[in-house]
């Protein structure tokens, strides 16, 4: 089976970011950059699934700056077998991405496409469930088991007040969700053959696709200053401020 997982460049979750000076967006520069933890998530599942299956190839792409390579060898180094990276700078919309995503799914053919439920930067959550529209594909998100035999997907997800399980016929879009399994650490033999490990470059252009944002962010703003509590001495002293303060009783 051929597997097609993405991979996101994103700040890494336990760096403190700042804003622009201009807020326009997140500082980045000075900033450590990782691999979308979904993604991870998901570079992991398409290589279990691959195993599980006794072969196949897992293809691992990109959409963003030259530094995004950084991520696919981090992927590579996994075990992926090769990466894709669409050259693209600056920001692209959930739309684009699926539009990009599907030429080059046309362009790969796999038998899944295996993406983290959402990326941890803008948290938008929308770029697979659009692809698996523009390709006409079923689609299961927020996975927590995946199983593929007789050319169909069995997932179970987390739904409110327990588990969902849904079944869609191959070829389809996954999404990963964070208790799906736990990745690798790439090994050192891993790491050395991921530099040699083949790394296409395209861009949205030769794809055909025209970026041109839908969404477009006029800004950001830190969240406001929490006021420091206070100390009450007993309840009554509590109930009081609640009532006549606070007016909340």
């Amino acid at each position: 089976m051929k597997f097609l997982v993405t991979v996101k460049r994103v700040t890494d979750y336990e760096a403190k970011v700042k804003l622009k000076a201009d807020k326009s967006g997140v500082e980045t520069a000075g900033v450590n950059m990782i691999v979308n933890p979904f993604d991870e998530i998901a570079v992991e599942e398409a290589l279990r699934q691959k195993d599980k299956t006794g072969g196949g190839e897992v293809v691992v792409c990109s959409i963003g700056s030259a530094d995004a390579t950084a991520q696919i060898r981090s992927a590579l180094a996994m075990g992926a077998d090769r990466g894709i990276l669409v050259k693209h700078d600056g920001a692209i919309d959930p739309f684009h991405v699926a539009r990009v995503l599907q030429k080059v799914v046309e362009k790969e053919k796999p038998d899944v496409v295996l993406m983290g439920k959402q990326a941890i930067d803008d948290d938008s959550g929308q770029a697979a469930q659009i692809l698996a529209e523009l390709l006409g594909w079923g689609q299961a998100t927020s996975a927590n088991t995946v199983t593929l035999e007789g050319g169909k997907a069995t997932v179970v997800r987390e739904a409110d007040g327990g588990l969902e399980t849904v079944a869609c016929e191959l070829p389809c879009v996954i999404t990963a969700d964070l208790r799906l399994n736990e990745p690798r650490y790439a090994s050192l033999p891993g790491i050395m053959k991921a530099k040699k490990k083949p790394l296409d470059e395209l861009t949205p252009d030769a794809l055909g696709v025209k970026v041109e944002n839908r969404v477009v962010v006029k800004g950001f703003e830190e969240p406001a200053q929490k006021k420091a509590g206070q100390k009450v001495a007993d309840v009554a002293a509590l109930v009081d401020k609640l009532k006549n303060e606070a007016k909340a009783l």
